[in-house]
């Protein structure tokens, strides 16, 4: 029997009804498939669409808003659950049934992906996917770019760009007949605990760091639950600089790439006249400095994106010469233009305290002295630490920042780490205090190792006001 025919006699229950609860609700209906719906808010949709609307759209599904419902959960068979919806809070785990099926809209599309292998008239989708606490919504983009120009048909899909089940909604409704030959999945650990069925060409965790601690509840949970990634796929790609990172699994295939020199069939770092140059094996490929992203950070997310298209077997040589028209994410490094003389870097994705150290340290190593001046570093940081330790931060923030300023429901923490540290009330008076004692030459990062939502809508909106910020204070081109 096959996965959808079993779905037509179970009842079926989709919990939220975000962008993750609305593909599933897609798909469920393209399959002609009766279900019910159910989200705690009383209005999930956008501003310009009703429930009235959705009943209008999706006849065979029920709709109930408001609360979490208990009976349609306890009656469930199966629950598609979205992830950013803790399926461990007693509204929903109490009433969860023990032979109830919990799963997210990745584990559905791995599901039937799986079942395409062995039927004659249909072929799976090859998946690479990748996880870590810190950049890896530029480790997939970077390799969706090298997809695009190697001419590799690719999609990205998981945490970022279109949600997974959307690609077999418009194969069934006739919209779509060519499938992506390589799907590109971003996966959040919200996403890997309801996932197991994944068969990746390969999967890699970046870097494991304090995050989302107040639903994970301790790292050793949070990094088991990364590295369960591995289990689900054929090559383990490693980070050698993050012991967190490595597979339990000693029988597995590993690649692996680090801020060293390699070794044979390895990617990492190496030195060729003084420049820090992206090597594999014993084959130097590109200087650093060549590239749009700066900082060592990047320079292992150059190497996992090239580790990941190898081991899909595609061009080394043609992905090297594509990397240089990559030119990164918003808010994440991003330079900001000002005709100050300060470098105003936005770095607002920055949401855990990995993020911010892999910021300060990356940029640590650019840092230059001319004429006896050496160029300083200045640090805006501070939001919702989720519950996280701050005390990482000590090091980089002592060797490799001149000052900080801080602000935030946790800036006190953060401002704690180190003397003489600036606390302000807000965004723009964080930019004040930083074009106060900033020298032209110098860095001002806004790296907040926290999330945003004390004070903004999210990290994008943080991000944008700081533009807005420093484009009053600083004379903008």
């Amino acid at each position: 029997m096959t996965l959808l025919a079993d779905f037509k006699d179970k009842q079926i229950l989709v919990l939220g009804a975000g962008i993750t609860g609305m593909s599933c609700v897609r798909y469920l209906s393209a399959q002609g498939l009766c279900f019910a719906v159910n989200d705690s808010r009383t209005q999930p949709f956008t501003h310009d669409y009703s429930a009235q609307q959705f009943r209008d759209e999706y006849p065979y599904a029920s709709l109930h808003l408001g609360q979490w419902h208990s009976e349609l959960i306890a009656n469930a068979d199966i629950i598609l659950i979205s992830p950013g919806i803790d399926s461990a809070i007693n509204d929903i785990a109490a009433h969860i049934s023990a032979d109830c099926r919990v799963m997210g809209d990745v584990e559905l599309f791995c599901l039937l992906n799986n079942e395409r292998i062995n039927k004659a008239d249909t072929s799976p989708i090859a998946i690479l996917a990748v996880t870590g606490s810190n950049g890896k919504s530029t480790v997939v983009s970077l390799l969706a770019y090298l997809a695009d120009s190697l001419g590799v048909n690719a999609q990205l899909g998981g945490n970022i760009g279109q949600p997974v089940l959307d690609i077999f909604t418009k194969e069934t409704t006739g919209e779509n007949t060519h499938l992506p030959s390589v799907l590109i999945l971003e996966l959040s650990s919200f996403q890997l605990e309801t996932l197991t069925s994944m068969q990746a060409i390969a999967t890699s965790v970046l870097n494991v760091s304090d995050d989302h601690l107040d639903r994970h509840q301790s790292m050793a949970n949070y990094q088991a639950i990364k590295q369960g990634i591995y289990r689900q796929g054929k090559l383990a790609i490693i980070n050698r600089d993050d012991e967190a990172t490595k597979t339990v699994n000693k029988s597995q295939p590993v690649l692996s790439f680090g801020s060293d020199a390699p070794t044979q069939n390895q990617f990492g770092v190496t030195r060729v006249n003084g420049k820090a140059t992206l090597a594999f094996a014993e084959q130097n490929l590109i200087t650093l400095d060549g590239l749009p992203l700066a900082g060592m950070h990047n320079a292992l997310n150059y190497l996992a994106a090239l580790a990941l298209g190898y081991s899909a077997g595609w061009s080394l040589t043609a992905m090297v010469k594509s990397l240089t028209g990559f030119t990164g994410l918003l808010h994440r490094c991003q330079k900001i233009a000002s005709n100050d003389g300060i470098i105003w870097i936005n770095d607002s994705k920055a949401t855990n305290v990995g993020a911010t150290i892999a910021a300060i340290n990356g940029l640590a190593q650019t840092l230059t002295t001319e004429n006896g001046v050496k160029q300083r570093l200045i640090l805006i940081a501070g939001g919702d630490g989720k519950g996280a330790d701050f005390t990482p931060l000590i090091a980089p923030l002592t060797a490799h920042v001149s000052q900080v300023i801080a602000l935030g429901k946790d800036g006190d923490k953060i401002a704690a780490l180190v003397a003489n540290a600036n606390k302000v009330t807000s965004l723009f008076s964080a930019v004040q205090a930083a074009k106060a004692s900033a020298q032209p030459g110098d860095i001002v990062l806004l790296s907040p190792a926290c999330a945003s939502l004390d004070m903004f809508k999210n990290f994008g909106d943080r991000g944008e006001q700081f533009i807005a910020a420093v484009a009053k204070v600083a004379e903008v081109s």
